[in-house]
């Protein structure tokens, strides 16, 4: 009888059960063997990936590849020789092992009995069947190859560090390092590059600031905001691609070739930046960003009128951390906060100041709001596009006066527009009633035809544009009646004469192979022509206005350059010739000449037309002249009596000096010791003159204070030497006064008086023209005064009675002639100067000349500190 198999389910794990019994068996029998060949690579593999073998010498690559391929050989016939696969007797004896299994029931499941006994049999099936019920407990451990007991020092676990190690260091060039541990190079490889790192900020342009270098070692830095961070790389062990890393985010270099790489970014905020490649970190930078602040911008001063002319003067003053881009001043009108703003843009000195100050001095005489009350504010803005803002000021546009009644109505007019544009009515009521008084404006047709205009506009025009285009009329309409026919023709003629310039600037900019150039010409010859009829008919108008004047034709004269309608033809003709054949330098010159001659022209018109006012102004600085020019010579005067009376109590000092050192004889013993003398006292005599002194100092100070309010209402400034001499002789009356040494502050009040004399001249010339000139502008006011003989008051007041000079010694009435007007002023000749020079020369040369006896040294320090 055959035994009854084993159930399909339990048969089936038996069977699986021996098979990973047997791969166990297997494992153990084969990790033992492989680990001595496996080891030998892992260190083979970790000498590769660091480029060892690379590095070696060619026979010596040679050598270690030799030793490491006998010594894997060895390893591998020693460790596999007479390896065989696992029976199943032992896999069912592992498993019976690992059960805890006796009496070996696996092999009795396999076992048949040996004879036919039913008995035997049966006892038999009894016995298969415990054995069967023990196969539920069938358990399999882990395989256990026991390398701890080949291995007590682990080194397994070193060379599986190194290898990954190693690994981690070469990266993505791990292939190619392994590929060249096996091809030794008999011609030898060059060195690696050593690793080169340049990194740089660049700051935005508008800072104006320089390339900052960081440094290749690390380290911190600040940096504007907006910045540029650039990194170079090349060259180092490994050539995997490096890695910028910062706050953001990891961004990887790009490769320039095959060994250098770059990166860049921008800076917005503060942040660590690194450079990491192969898993390392190369360098790190801490970077702070320096925030860029809004410019600040005040007015200087408040701003109003110019002192001179009709311009608005705007002080300001502006700073910036990185400098100053633009500046410019809005003005709104008060009574309208609503309408758009007048902009205008303000000079900045070049290069982009960080600091910077100034006034502008817009001529807005023109424009609608003259007149009226406005609101400024300042603006500035810095190269990043931000923008700061000033405090508000308010103040009134300056506006020109208008003499003639129609002029002064349609001004008036103007102004109540920009005041409300919508009362369109009852300004078309007021043109309508103008133009309905054709005699208030000599019935001018033009006038006529310009009210008529501005009156239709206000009626049939709806545009907005439509009342700033009336009031321009109005303007231009006042500008004709107030000057005349030739003041307009002057505005057009200037007009005509810049729209040539920019023209010929235009041409000359653009490239001489420009198929634009036939149009840039034809451009400048109509510009030409444009001027060459603004020049007629302003020559015309003025030969109107001379023969208005009862002058009978326009003088020809050569030294101020007059020209006729022949000389205007000939320029303009060299000028389209020049134009013609693209020479815009002789345009330009020929321009420039034309310039000239009108200028002159202009000129000798006004001379020609001065008013009274201006010659009486003129007369009244002139007297002033002389009157500081008397001022200096009572000064000198002063300070020469003041140097007389120090000499005397100097040798009345020492005359004392050698009475005390004259040795007496003494009857007694010892001698009496010497007493100390008193200072000497003054005189009656010396102390009446000291007080007379103070007095005329006084009156002299008073009669200087006078003046300068005299010459400031007059010029509408007071020159600073005038009141430093004011000073210095407040100093020296209570010097005298107090009986001290007037002499330097004598001598700083004459020399104030002096500089302000000339400082006067100079003023009177920037005023008044070449005819207010009181000599040479850097002449000495004690050089023009002359020598005046005498020196007292009561002397000084006898020929005032005696020459005709008023109180103060100035003349006033004509000699030989002509009219003095107080003036004692002479231009010096050249030959008058140059005998002073070479008298200071000779001056100075004694004064060289050590040995010379004190008093004379003293003597000629003094004429060269007056003089």
């Amino acid at each position: 009888m055959q035994p009854d198999p084993l159930p399909g389910a339990l048969g089936g794990r038996l069977r699986r059960q021996r098979r990973l019994a047997r791969l166990a068996l297997w494992w153990e029998t084969l990790w033992p063997r492989a680990w001595p060949p496996l080891g030998l690579l892992g260190l083979f593999a970790i000498l590769a990936l660091l480029d060892v073998p690379a590095r070696l010498p060619p026979w010596l690559h040679l050598l270690l590849l030799a030793g490491f391929g006998a010594g894997l050989g060895f390893l591998l016939w020693r460790g596999f020789h007479g390896l065989a696969w696992p029976d199943e007797a032992g896999a069912e004896r592992r498993l019976e092992r690992d059960s805890g299994l006796r009496h070996r029931p696996l092999a009795a499941l396999s076992d048949r009995p040996a004879g036919d006994d039913p008995t035997a049999f049966a006892l038999w099936q009894v016995h298969r069947q415990r054995a069967a019920a023990a196969l539920g407990r069938l358990t399999l451990r882990a395989p256990r190859p026991g390398l701890p007991a080949r291995d007590p020092r682990a080194l397994r676990a070193a060379v599986l560090l190194g290898l990954v190690a190693a690994l981690v260091i070469a990266g993505a060039d791990a292939p190619r390092l392994l590929l060249r541990a096996f091809q030794p190079s008999w011609a030898g490889l060059p060195p690696a590059p050593g690793l080169k790192l340049e990194a740089w900020v660049t700051p935005p342009a508008y800072t104006g600031a320089a390339p900052i270098f960081l440094d290749p070692n690390g380290g911190a830095a600040t940096v504007p905001a907006g910045s540029k961070l650039q990194v170079s790389l090349s060259g180092g062990m490994g050539l995997a691609a490096p890695e910028l890393v910062t706050g953001a985010g990891t961004q990887p270099f790009r490769a320039l070739d095959g060994g250098s790489f770059t990166a860049e970014t921008m800076l917005t905020a503060g942040q660590p930046i690194a450079i990491r490649r192969n898993g390392s970190e190369l360098v790190q930078w801490s970077l702070s960003v320096q925030a860029d602040a809004p410019p600040s911008v005040a007015f200087a001063e408040p701003p109003g009128r110019a002192q001179r002319g009709l311009a608005t003067r705007l002080p300001w003053r502006a700073e910036d951390d990185w400098g100053l881009a633009g500046l410019r001043a809005e003005l709104r009108l008060v009574a309208r906060p609503g309408a758009a703003p007048l902009v205008l843009d303000l000079p900045l000195p070049g290069g982009l100041p960080k600091s910077a100050r100034g006034a502008g001095q817009p001529d807005l005489s023109a424009h609608p709001w003259a007149g009226l009350e406005v609101e400024a504010k300042l603006v500035a803005r810095d190269g990043a596009g931000q923008e700061g803002m000033s405090e508000p000021a308010t103040l009134a546009l300056p506006e020109r006066s208008f003499n003639h009644p129609v002029a002064k109505r349609l001004i008036a007019l103007r102004r109540q527009l920009s005041l409300d544009p919508n009362r369109r009515t009852p300004a078309r009521q007021e043109l309508e009633a103008i133009a309905q008084a054709p005699e208030a404006f000599e019935h001018d047709t033009a006038t006529y035809l310009a009210l008529r205009s501005a009156r239709s506009r206000l009626a049939f025009d709806r545009r907005a544009e439509a009342v700033g285009e009336v009031q321009d009329i109005l303007w231009e309409t006042a500008l004709a009646l107030e000057e005349g026919r030739d003041g307009r023709t002057l505005r057009a003629l200037q007009q005509a004469r810049e729209a040539l310039r920019e023209a010929l600037e235009q041409a000359e900019q653009m490239p001489r192979d420009d198929p634009a150039q036939a149009e840039q010409r034809a451009e400048i010859e109509r510009r030409i022509q444009e001027l060459r009829d603004a020049i007629r008919q302003h020559l015309e108008a003025l030969a109107e206005r001379l023969q208005r004047e009862n002058a009978e034709a326009i003088p020809f004269d050569p030294q101020s350059r007059l020209m006729d309608q022949r000389e205007m033809d000939r320029r303009t003709r060299r000028m389209e010739e020049a134009a013609r054949e693209g020479r815009t330098e002789d345009a330009k010159r020929e321009l420039a000449e034309l310039e000239e001659m009108l200028k002159a022209l202009e000129e000798g018109r006004t001379s020609r037309s001065e008013s009274a006012e201006r010659q009486q102004r003129r007369e009244r600085g002139q007297q002033q002249m002389g009157v500081v020019q008397d001022m200096v010579r009572r000064q000198s005067d002063m300070l020469d009596r003041s140097h007389q009376r120090a000499e005397g109590e100097e040798r009345e000092r020492a005359q004392r000096q050698r009475q005390l050192q004259r040795p007496l004889p003494s009857l007694r013993w010892p001698p009496e010791p010497p007493q100390a003398q008193e200072p000497p006292q003054r005189g009656p005599e010396a102390q009446a003159e000291t007080e007379q002194d103070g007095r005329r100092q006084r009156a002299l100070r008073r009669a200087l204070g006078e003046l300068m309010q005299q010459f400031g209402d007059l010029t509408g400034e007071i020159p600073e030497g005038l009141g430093r001499a004011d000073q210095a002789m407040r100093e020296a009356q209570e010097q005298l006064r107090g009986g001290a040494d007037p002499r330097e502050a004598q001598q700083r009040a004459l020399r104030a008086l002096q500089e302000g004399g000339r400082q006067m001249a100079q003023s009177m010339q920037r005023q008044f023209g070449q005819g207010a000139q009181q000599g040479d502008e850097d002449g000495d006011p004690q050089d023009m005064a002359g020598d005046q003989p005498g020196g007292g008051e009561g002397q000084d007041q006898a020929q005032g009675q005696g020459e005709g000079r008023d109180p103060l010694g100035r003349r006033t009435r004509d000699v030989n002639g002509t009219a003095d007007n107080g003036a004692d002023t002479r231009v010096p000749e050249e030959a008058e100067l140059l005998r002073t020079r070479r008298l200071q020369e000779e001056l100075r040369r004694r004064g060289a000349e050590r040995e010379r006896p004190a008093e004379e040294l003293d003597y000629i320090d003094r004429l060269l500190k007056r003089f």
